[in-house]
Formats: structure tokens, sequence, C-alpha cells
């Protein structure tokens, strides 16, 4: 691997302490490495500097764990009318019709630049632009774009090389945003602006302020809030907990997408069994053999991930098993190798031939498909803040996001933000507040973040999983809010940590689900309640705003009283 750069650059860049700002042209800080971030990144890269900040390494990002694919309406047999309308029909009613016909009619487009830019995708001479399509539950036809059953990382790794190859494009490995600098923060009263972030540069244990000409959100979902997830560990929810404590609204955080065949076993708690496997006809079963899915729904295995999801969780809970098992033998092996070669290899690494024996499956969170109020330019609600990808509310995904519509997403929506960014006037670099650590210290124990990160992943799986009740989310609010006071007041008293401040956003992001979960009073989508059960005629997002600040809140760039949602 390439080694990550570091250090070009950065004078004209950063500032750390306040008034010997440099007047060159302030850099873009893009907070997330995914095909979200790096898509704007590489978009801006030509016409000035910017900075992407990684809290771990650069390839642990979401993306590179995506095995599907990426939609592109391309064949003779498609329509972007027809990849709406499935977009539709799995946002069960919620979905913006305007958000999803712009990206349908760019996905071709978005495609074609990825081709551009190395991405090897499975080919096929017969295909458009030669290209391989499958297709996916809720999907009409054949419109996915992959790269085997590695597709996410195949775009990855191409696009993190050409960040690394590009002179203006700084990676900060190991540097993890704590909060935005805003208006606040300067003691303005302007509208509200984003002038620069904090961040924490992990292995040197110190806080920097990074002043930004704008900052991008690109920091992925919270699929770690919950116990079993097919998220990497950097999916805890950064950029939607910290636009929100900025003043950002947030929307439709009660969906959250559980993807129904996540790998079972000891040993691999987050190796997801992609959904083409399905799309070419793999079925799920009882341990006695019994195809189950067509009693749920007429599309048997390729309907949509929430009735899958809770199919599963029906037959589980009915029948008392840890799992349920998918079965792909009839596929043949040749065929399984040839289009499903990482998971054949995983499978077998851990003694599970699916050549020859069904795969023990379990529905695990997935796909956040609510976060930070975005609008088509990725602007979220305080000016010079961006937001791109699963950080994002659009309205693209509804109450549950079509397969292989987030990876179109973040390309289409990633170039029109950094097209946005470069059309806008770019302010000169303003001198931002040093963080204060003048009344912290370091922790005398970690058992306290340790514990809590436990307990709030337990009880979001419990309380808030597949099938939700009134009760147990009341009672998960409850536990939620202790939880926030005790990481609250740890926060205010001791030197950050990596651990604490993904704790702090994880609890907020839970909090900000459950409340959303509460106030929808329907079942829909990824949202299903026993206390609600019907799907209301008329319905519509639900988004969140942040009451306006306590008087008394510190403004010195560490936050001493965190004003609560009422």
């Amino acid at each position: 691997m390439a080694p990550v750069r570091l250090e070009p650059a950065t004078a004209r860049v950063q500032n750390l302490n306040g008034d010997n700002v440099s007047q060159t042209k302030p850099a873009v800080v893009v907070v997330g490495a995914g095909l979200a971030g790096l898509t704007v990144a590489l978009e801006l890269a030509d016409r000035g500097p910017v900075v992407v900040l990684a809290k771990r390494e650069m390839s642990e990002a979401a993306t590179a764990w995506a095995q599907g694919g990426i939609v592109g309406v391309l064949g003779s047999d498609d329509s972007v009318e027809s990849h709406v309308r499935d977009t539709q029909d799995a946002g069960a009613g919620l979905v913006d019709e305007h958000t999803a016909r712009f990206i349908a009619e760019h996905s071709a487009e978005a495609v074609q630049w990825l081709v551009a830019q190395g991405v090897p995708f499975s080919a096929d001479p017969s295909g458009p632009l030669g290209l391989h399509l499958t297709r996916e539950g809720g999907h009409a036809v054949r419109r996915i774009a992959h790269a085997a059953d590695a597709t996410g990382r195949a775009i990855h790794e191409v696009l993190l090389a050409k960040a690394r190859a590009h002179p203006n494009i700084v990676l900060r490995e190991r540097w993890m945003a704590i909060d935005l600098i805003t208006s606040r923060h300067l003691g303005r009263t302007e509208p509200a602006r984003c002038y620069g972030v904090y961040a924490l540069h992990i292995d040197a244990n110190r806080v920097e302020a990074l002043p930004a000409a704008a900052v991008v959100l690109a920091t992925g979902g919270a699929g770690k809030v919950y116990r079993y997830t097919t998220n990497p560990d950097t999916s805890t929810g950064d950029g939607i907990a910290m636009a929100w404590r900025a003043g950002c609204r947030v929307g439709n955080m009660e969906f959250i997408q559980f993807h129904p065949t996540c790998l079972y076993h000891p040993q691999e708690r987050s190796f997801l069994i992609t959904e083409a496997m399905r799309g070419e006809g793999a079925q799920l079963k009882l341990p006695d053999g019994t195809r189950f899915m067509p009693a749920h729904d007429a599309r048997a295995e390729l309907a949509p991930r929430d009735i899958v999801a809770r199919a599963i969780d029906f037959e589980m809970k009915k029948h008392g098993l840890d799992h349920v098992w998918l079965d792909a033998t009839h596929l043949g092996e040749p065929f399984l190798k040839e289009h499903f070669p990482t998971i054949h290899a995983r499978c077998l690494a851990l003694g599970i031939d699916i050549a020859r024996q069904a795969i023990p499956v379990v529905p695990a969170a997935h796909y956040t498909c609510g976060g930070v109020v975005s609008d088509l330019h990725g602007r979220a609600d305080v000016a010079a803040l961006y937001a791109v990808g699963e950080a994002t509310y659009t309205g693209l995904h509804g109450a549950n996001r079509l397969a292989s519509n987030s990876l179109l997403e973040c390309v289409v929506l990633g170039r029109t933000c950094a097209e946005h960014i470069l059309e806008s006037d770019t302010p000169a670099v303003v001198a931002v507040p040093a963080w204060d650590e003048s009344q912290v210290e370091d922790a005398d124990e970690q058992v306290v973040i340790a514990h809590n990160w436990d307990e709030l992943r337990l009880l979001m799986w419990n309380y808030v999983g597949i099938v939700r009740t009134t009760k147990r989310l009341e009672r998960a609010l409850h536990r939620i809010d202790l939880l926030k006071h005790e990481i609250d007041d740890y926060y205010a008293n001791f030197r950050v940590t990596r651990d604490l401040l993904e704790l702090r956003n994880l609890v907020e992001c839970a909090e900000l689900i459950v409340r959303s979960a509460l106030v929808r009073r329907e079942s829909r989508g990824l949202h299903y309640s026993r206390d609600f059960p019907t799907t209301l005629p008329v319905s519509l997002p639900t988004v969140l705003t942040r009451p306006a600040r306590s008087r008394t809140e510190s403004l010195r760039g560490r936050d001493r009283q965190i004003t609560r949602i009422e």
C-alpha cells in the first residue's frame, strides 16, 4: 500500500491557534474517505486544496465493504421511469420523486465516470458499455454494474489511489473530527456559517482547529449503534451528530435498514452475504429445508429488504432459531466461484462450502436511511456546510433504501456538491479559536466508556430493532437519557479520545432514532410498530429540529452544557 501523504500543503490549509492566519486559498475539509468523500475531493482538487480526514486507516471506509454494485440505467430494457418507480416502491411512499428522478437521470453518467476513473467492473461484451449487469431485490430489470462481489472495494481502491497521487489532496489518516466550528464559536450574530472543524490527531493525542472554505460531511451511517451490524467500526454516526449539534435538521432517522443476510458465525459477525446472491436464485430456508419467503411476499427472495428482514425475524422467533439458511448450492460451484469469489473464499475459510452447504444468515443493521437534511448539491442548514452519502437525508431512500442506490447517490451528489462549492465565493481565511483543554484532565479509567458502549448497543438491538413497540421505545429513551448524562459529564471533565467521541456521537444518534420512531404512529417501510401495525394513507418524512441553544453554553471550542431535544 502506498504511503499516505500527511504534510504537503498543510501551511496553506491550516491554522492551529488563532491569529497568524495564512491568507492563501483555504482548503475544503472533507470528513470521511469513502466513495462520497473521495468523489468530492477528486472533483475539487484540480481547482484548489482539499484535506480529507479519516479516523482510522484510509482503507476502512464502509464503501470498501459494499459487495453488490451501483445502479446504472443503461440497458435497452430499462428506463429512468422504471428506476424511479422501483425506488418509490421500495421507499414505501416517502421517496421524494424529484430527488429520485434527478439521481436516476444521472445514473448512467455516474457509472461512466467510475469507468473513466479506471474501476474494473465485471465485463460482458454484449452488455451496455461492455458491462455485466446483475439484478437485486426490488429492481424490475438487471441494472446493477458490479465488480464480481466486491464492487465497493474495487471502486474504493481506484479512487483512493487517484487521491493519493493528486498534489492538491492531503490525506490525514487517523484524524477524527470532533465538532464543527461555526459562527457561534466566533461570537458572530450572522446566520449560521461553518468556518472549519476541530479534529483529534489520534496518534499524537492532540486536537487542532482546522479552518476551511467549506466542510463536507461524508462520514457514513450509524450502524454501530446496534449490537449486530454489517458496518465497519467507523460507522458511528459522527457527521449526523456533529451537524445536529451545529443546528442542522435531521430527517427520517427511524428508518434503519437491516440487511436480511449477514453471515451467522462466531468468528465473523459483520460479513455481508450480498443481495445479488438472491438475485441470482439463492433461496431462504428453514432448518428442515422448507422455503419460506413465498408465504410472506409474492416476490419471494427478491422482495425489498425490509420485507425479507421482517420475514426472517418472524420465522426465527416463531421457530426459536438463531438464524435461517441461504441455499445457493443449486447454482453450482463454477457459477459461485465466478460471481461470488469473495463470499466463496471467506465462507470456505470458516468451514462452509457454499457450493455444497447452505449459509447460516441473520438480519443485521446495515444502512441509515435518514440523516442530515441536505439538498441535491449537498447543502445543509448551515452555510458552507455540506453533507453527502449515508450521513444524509435527501429524500432518495424514503422509508427503505432500494439495493445499490447508495453508491449511486454518493457519486451523483458528490459531484454536484463539488460543483456547488467551486461555484461559490471562497471567503478569506478566518482565525478560529483554539480547542480549550484548560479545565480537563486525563481520564483515570476507561471502563465507563466500554460499559456504556455495550449497554447502548444492546438496548438499541433489543428495544429499537426490526419490530418495535411504544413501551420498548420509551424504555430505550429513558436509558439513553441516563447514558447521555454520564457521557456528557465524562466528556466535560476528561481529555477526548476516539472511543469517547464515537460513544458521544452514537448516543446522540440513538436518541434521534428513538425520538423519530416515537413520532411515527404507523408501520411503514423499515419502521414496524406492533402498536401501530397499519400504514396511514398519507404520511410525511420525520424531520427533527434542534431547539435554540442554552445561553450559558460555552463558545470556546468545547461545549460545557448540552441542550437536549424537548
